[in-house]
C-alpha cells in the first residue's frame, strides 16, 4: 500500500462547565473527530475537535455562542491552532506494541513478539485510520466477540465505523463462515482496512465506505446476527433506529465508543427500538454494551 500523505491537522479547544460539554460537543460534530474530557479545573471539561482543514472561526464562534444561549452561558472562549507536521504512519508504527485481548494478539508490522501458542493472531498497520486495538473501546469490544462465541455461530457480521478492521477480521477467524461486512465513512479506514484484511489472508470480508447505514452494501442480503459499532456517543444515539432495523431478531448488537457517564443515553435510544442491555464491561471508564432482543420482541422483529 503506499504510503498515505498525512493531512494538515486543526484543533479547536474550548473548557466549559461538565454539565454542559455534551451540548457545545454536539456543536463542533460535522469535524474529523471531536472529544470531551474533565480538565483539571474541578466541575470543567475540554472540548475538542481536529479538523483537516483550517476551520471558519466565525462558523465555530457561531454555533459556540448558540450553545451557550440555549445553555444560559456567557459564550466560553476557544482557540483554533495548527498542529505541526507529524508523519502519522510512523508514530502510529513507533507506538503501538503487541495488545492482547482475550485469545486475540494484536501487533504491528515491526513488532518482534510471536502470537502465543492457542492465540488468534492479527497483524494491524495502521496509517491513518483509528484504531489498533490498545483503545479500551475496541479491547472491550474483542472480549465481548469473545464472549459471544462461546454460544453463538451467527451467519452475517457487520463492522460499523471499522477504523483498521480489527473487530471485523477477529469476526474473520472466529467465524469462519460468515459472511462478513466492514464500513466507515473515512476513506482511509476504508483502504487501511482492505489492505489489513489481505496481509491477514481474510479476503472474504467486504469492506465498503458508508456514511452510516446508506449503502447497498448494508442494506442488501438480509439482517445482521451481530453487529459491532465502535464509534462514539452521538453517532450511535443517532443510528439507534437504522441498527436496530438492520439486527436479525435473535441478533446481538456491541456499542463501544461511549463513556460510562454516557451510557444512560445511549441505552435509552436502544430501549426505544426494543433491545434490552445483556452485559456491559468496563474498561477504564470506556463502556462496550451487548444488546439483544426479549422472547416477545424477537417473535415481532
Amino acid at each position: 500500500m503506499a504510503r498515505p500523505v498525512a493531512p494538515d491537522l486543526w484543533r479547536i479547544g474550548l473548557c466549559v462547565p461538565e454539565a454542559a460539554s455534551s451540548a457545545f460537543a454536539a456543536a463542533l460534530d460535522g469535524f474529523a473527530a471531536v472529544s470531551e474530557y474533565e480538565s483539571n479545573v474541578p466541575g470543567a471539561w475540554v472540548v475538542e475537535a481536529i479538523a483537516v482543514a483550517e476551520p471558519d472561526r466565525g462558523l465555530v464562534s457561531a454555533r459556540i455562542a448558540l450553545v451557550a444561549a440555549s445553555q444560559g452561558l456567557a459564550a466560553p472562549e476557544f482557540r483554533v491552532e495548527k498542529l505541526p507536521p507529524t508523519d502519522w504512519l510512523a508514530e502510529n508504527q513507533k507506538a503501538f506494541p503487541p495488545i492482547a485481548a482475550g485469545r486475540y494478539f494484536i501487533h504491528g508490522r515491526q513488532s518482534r513478539r510471536l502470537p502465543p501458542a492457542g492465540s488468534i493472531g492479527l497483524r494491524i498497520d495502521a496509517g491513518l485510520a483509528f484504531g489498533t486495538g490498545e483503545h479500551a473501546s475496541t479491547r472491550g469490544c474483542l472480549l465481548s466477540l469473545e464472549e459471544i462465541a462461546r454460544t453463538r455461530r451467527p451467519r452475517r457480521i457487520l463492522d460499523l465505523g471499522c477504523g483498521t478492521g480489527i473487530l471485523a477480521m477477529a469476526a474473520a477467524r472466529t467465524w469462519p463462515a460468515a459472511a462478513i461486512v466492514a464500513a466507515d465513512i473515512d476513506g482511509d479506514a476504508v483502504a487501511v482496512t482492505r489492505e489489513n484484511a489481505g496481509v491477514n489472508a481474510l479476503r472474504r470480508i467486504r469492506v465498503v465506505r458508508a456514511d452510516g447505514l446508506h449503502s447497498p452494501a448494508l442494506l442488501a442480503g438480509g439482517r445482521f446476527d451481530v453487529i459491532f459499532a465502535n464509534i462514539l456517543a452521538r453517532p450511535l444515539c443517532r443510528l439507534a433506529r437504522g441498527l436496530g432495523r438492520r439486527l436479525a431478531g435473535n441478533g446481538l448488537i456491541v456499542l463501544a465508543g461511549l463513556l460510562s457517564t454516557q451510557e444512560r443515553e445511549v441505552l435509552a435510544a436502544y430501549r426505544r427500538q426494543g433491545l434490552t442491555l445483556r452485559r456491559r464491561r468496563n474498561l477504564n471508564g470506556w463502556q462496550a454494551l451487548v444488546l439483544g432482543r426479549n422472547r416477545h420482541q424477537r417473535r415481532q422483529a
